[in-house]
């Protein structure tokens, strides 16, 4: 399957934060929208959360596996990536391990990764943490709670 290479957009001129994009060279990164890397298998939960991400004026991609996340964070690294859990090829946790491997080793900047699971155990948030995650959201997805998860990660663009 292709990787989505498309960059998904409600709004323009918002401001955002983290490294320019091969799109928006010469933009400056004030003027540009944050840019999130949804790593989702579930068709209804890529459409519910990519619907929010626009609504909140950010510009998504998606990746369905692990091994889409990885192709796609070395394309273009991503202000912020929504990671889900279970997924089939490579899941979630050893994805974020081996984003983090990059990081660490200066193949890619740093960027916050947060779990995005129907799993809410103490032991499910522990091993999204142990795994380099930086949060553990659940679903179903909450737009307010999505919202407030993003923020403080990312400057998100003024609600009308």
């Amino acid at each position: 399957m292709p990787l989505h290479q498309i960059w998904l957009s409600a709004t323009s001129g918002a401001s955002g934060a983290g490294t320019p994009r091969p799109e928006s060279e010469g933009i400056a990164s004030s003027q540009r929208q944050p840019q999130v890397l949804l790593v989702e298998d579930n068709h209804i939960n890529q459409v519910v959360a990519l619907e929010f991400l626009s609504l909140m004026g950010v510009e998504a991609r998606l990746a369905r596996n692990g091994i889409e996340a990885l192709a796609a964070c070395e394309q273009a690294v991503p202000d912020l990536v929504l990671m889900d859990i279970q997924m089939p090829g490579m899941d979630g946790l050893e994805c974020a391990r081996r984003l983090r491997a990059q990081q660490r080793d200066g193949t890619l900047p740093v960027f916050p990764i947060l779990a995005l699971t129907a799993h809410a155990l103490d032991a499910d948030v522990a091993a999204s943490i142990d795994a380099g995650m930086d949060e553990h959201l659940t679903k179903p997805l909450d737009f307010v709670a999505l919202r407030t998860r993003l923020q403080r990660w990312l400057k998100l663009p003024d609600q009308n």
